[in-house]
């Protein structure tokens, strides 16, 4: 019991934090770029444009079968062999992105394929153009259907920032295992305080998510 005490230490809760800090920041960052970058390549899937939705296509499916690590690892550790030189955090960030942005380009191409075509073709009968028709009809009833995925989807993100610690990012976990390197004994009380960390974060955004999708409805 005393070495639970002992690790909750008021230093250690405040690195816990700096850590879980820098963890939101990738995240929230990593959750709108993805978000932005994965609708406009979902769409592009959807309207099947000449050339262009099979090229965008085939790189998304590449994206979505390679290892995210191995994605963070060509960022960090790749791209400065080409005259690209990301510091660590924008790195995370990068990878981050660019892996989950072809998670959601699924998500929103089988979203907007849920809405009964015979809306958009309504749309385009009373005069909307078809990218009107997608943005003002299709698109946000695609996104209140999708959001369950989505949010999914961006909590698995989340929790894969730890991931990062390999390129020996900063976030939650780095901070923890820095903890427990000083005192081995502090291993349980910082997987607890990690998993209570994990849980509220991801917790308050499924609460996010249902509010937003009460409001969409």
């Amino acid at each position: 019991m005393q070495k639970f005490i002992d690790a909750y230490s008021w230093i250690n809760i405040r690195f816990l934090l700096q850590g879980l800090w820098v963890t939101i920041e990738i995240s929230v960052a990593s959750i709108v770029i993805s978000f932005i970058l994965g609708t406009i390549l979902g769409i592009i899937r959807y309207e099947k444009i000449k050339y262009l939705s099979a090229i965008v296509g085939f790189v998304i499916d590449i994206i979505r079968n390679l290892p995210l690590l191995l994605i963070i690892f060509f960022t960090y550790f790749g791209l400065p062999n080409i005259g690209i030189k990301p510091e660590i955090i924008p790195a995370a960030i990068m990878a981050m992105s660019i892996f989950e942005s072809s998670m959601v380009a699924e998500i929103v191409r089988s979203g907007i394929n849920s809405i009964d075509y015979g809306q958009t073709e309504g749309a385009l009968a009373n005069g909307l153009t078809r990218w009107q028709a997608l943005r003002i009809i299709v698109l946000p009833q695609a996104i209140r259907n999708m959001m369950p995925a989505l949010v999914s989807q961006f909590i698995s993100l989340v929790k894969d920032t730890s991931l990062a610690t390999i390129i020996v990012l900063p976030e939650l976990m780095y901070h923890a295992q820095i903890i427990y390197g000083q005192n081995t004994n502090y291993i349980i009380p910082m997987f607890v305080a990690l998993a209570v960390l994990y849980f509220i974060v991801c917790y308050s955004l499924s609460l996010l998510a249902k509010y937003l999708r009460r409001h969409l409805a």
